[in-house]
């Protein structure tokens, strides 16, 4: 059995670990409220831009802009991998890299091997774990969520956007956790670029968006918004376009920020939970092994008196 002092000792350690990880908790805590109030704010610009640019491409062919063109052969691949900064957030980051993976495994198994796949890593995990396996990197934007801001995003985007103009890249994908509640995310992997034809939805865009139909009309209804646009459609879609791209990666960056917080603060509550039952588990063995010493000193002093009354 462990001494009193080993005892007094870790019961001290695991009370600082208590009071750190419950301080994180609180921070996470706050964080998440500003970061909630954020992605909620943003959902439905965003949205809106994403119905609105849909509606454009359908009134137009691929050509109308470069954004909208398919690659008749997928040759080179930029994956957009969205992470935090910092870990302590439970499974949060590793989730996002293994779906990145997983979305390498599945989709450009061949690009990955001839050496024509890129990933571009909003926050530091993300492009660490890719850096150690030698993948091709886009760019360094570690550190974005020191100081989170759509400056980032615009660089990101804008990145995938010359890329894909110049056919460095025929395909761009975005690979993200979505808020979805304090205690879990959907794990995104979402195409950029080229836009598609039929819009991509997430889980939480079909559940708060106004994408029921597609954009088709529901029975016994007239169809959806029309839009007149002045000069013209194709002279919308220069500044339209690039600008929906970028605030698709911003919006992905709030999602994972808010994710990230959410994730954070139910790990650090878990670890505070977990440090208060191993107190008491280490109070209950202090209290046994302090008993157990006094009983071996009235042991001790019973015998010592007694050998002496016999002497």
């Amino acid at each position: 059995m462990a001494s009193l002092r080993d005892i007094r000792s870790r019961i001290g350690s695991v009370e600082n670990t208590k009071q750190v990880t419950g301080a994180m908790r609180m921070v996470a805590a706050a964080k998440l409220r500003r970061a909630q109030e954020r992605i909620f704010a943003a959902r439905p610009h965003t949205y809106r831009l994403r119905e609105i640019t849909h509606h454009l491409q359908e009134k137009t062919d691929t050509t109308a802009h470069p954004l909208f063109e398919e690659r008749e052969e997928v040759r080179r691949v930029l994956v957009i991998l969205v992470t935090a900064d910092r870990g302590l957030a439970g499974a949060f980051n590793s989730n996002a890299i293994k779906l990145a993976e997983r979305t390498i495994e599945e989709r450009y198994a061949e690009q990955n091997r001839r050496g024509d796949l890129a990933v571009l890593a909003i926050g530091q995990k993300g492009r660490d774990h890719f850096q150690r396996r030698d993948y091709p990197l886009e760019g360094d934007f570690s550190g974005a969520f020191d100081d989170l801001s759509f400056e980032t995003a615009r660089k990101a985007a804008n990145r995938a956007i010359d890329g894909f103009r110049e056919e460095r890249f025929d395909e761009v994908r975005l690979v993200y956790n979505e808020f979805k509640n304090t205690i879990s995310q959907n794990r995104i992997s979402e195409p950029l670029l080229p836009l598609p034809r039929e819009p991509f939805l997430t889980p939480m865009m079909e559940e708060e968006g106004d994408f029921s139909t597609n954009g088709r009309a529901e029975e016994g209804t007239s169809g959806r918004t029309d839009y007149i646009f002045e000069p013209s459609a194709e002279g919308i879609l220069e500044t339209l376009v690039p600008h929906h791209v970028r605030m698709q990666v911003w919006r992905a960056m709030l999602e994972s920020n808010a994710a990230e917080q959410g994730a954070r603060m139910v790990a650090m509550e878990n670890a505070t939970n977990n440090a208060e039952d191993l107190l008491e588990d280490l109070r209950l063995e202090y209290n046994r092994a302090r008993q157990d010493a006094i009983t071996t000193e009235i042991i001790e002093i019973t015998s010592g008196a007694q050998a002496l009354e016999e002497s």
